[in-house]
């Protein structure tokens, strides 16, 4: 971030922001945003107790499967649209369409389908981080130097040392791109699965809290929920940051 042409921290921002927060909350504006200083409080008393724990395991079981089946299907499907060109002409023009869709729509015929519980959270997560691993995965194959490929070859690599050292590797920066927004739409995914499906981990507590008005216990929630999907999408930044190398080699 930068003032005045002078470089900012990230955290200064924050604690600018957090100051007018609680300086909103303590004038009394709105009961539905309290100070910081209640809102940290009631996290305390909140997050060590065994239902959050309980909720936290739950939504985390959901987005991991439902992140991993996205990421085997997505990748997958990616190369093979990239490198078989009937296939990418038939399946491109939905993947563009639910890549923009909103995909909470769908949520009730889910339900429908799977039923009232886990599955369906999971499913949710799938169909929300699926398809943009799908788009950056294609887009990075496509990209990848034919030279090099060519070269693989006059080697003697075969079919899948040159999709596993030369492909993968090359598209590499897209591929995490692509994760690194999945992520973040598997989180919402989650939330918005256990709200609208059946109410269970994180969705459970963010219904109990609002239910209730109890704004501290649902602000913090939120904070920790933003908090998990910042940190996923640094975390997967950083990696796209330790790669860049093969864009520039590209």
């Amino acid at each position: 971030m930068r003032l005045f042409g002078k470089r900012i921290p990230l955290s200064v921002s924050l604690i600018f922001w957090f100051v007018v927060w609680e300086a909103v909350g303590r004038i009394g504006v709105s009961s539905i945003f309290p100070p910081l200083s209640r809102i940290a409080a009631a996290g305390l008393t909140v997050l060590p107790t065994e239902k959050f724990i309980k909720a936290v395991e739950i939504s985390l079981r959901s987005f991991a499967v439902g992140m991993v089946a996205a990421l085997i299907v997505g990748i997958g499907l990616g190369v093979l649209m990239a490198r078989v060109e009937s296939i990418g002409r038939i399946l491109g023009t939905w993947v563009n369409v639910f890549v923009s869709a909103p995909i909470s729509a769908l949520v009730p015929i889910l339900m429908a389908v799977l039923g009232i519980g886990e599955t369906t959270v999971v499913a949710t997560v799938f169909l929300f981080a699926v398809f943009v691993i799908i788009l950056d995965t294609q887009v990075g194959i496509r990209k990848a130097d034919r030279s090099l490929i060519e070269m693989a070859r006059s080697f003697g690599a075969t079919g899948y040392q040159i999709y596993t050292k030369v492909l993968i590797l090359s598209a590499l920066p897209e591929i995490l791109a692509g994760i690194r927004l999945a992520a973040i739409r598997g989180v919402k995914g989650v939330v918005i699965g256990q709200l609208l499906v059946s109410i269970i981990g994180v969705g459970e507590l963010f219904e109990l809290y609002s239910k209730h008005f109890l704004m501290e216990e649902f602000w913090a929630l939120v904070i920790v929920v933003f908090a998990f999907a910042l940190v996923m999408s640094e975390t997967i930044a950083y990696l796209e940051r330790r790669v860049d190398y093969y864009a520039g080699a590209r």
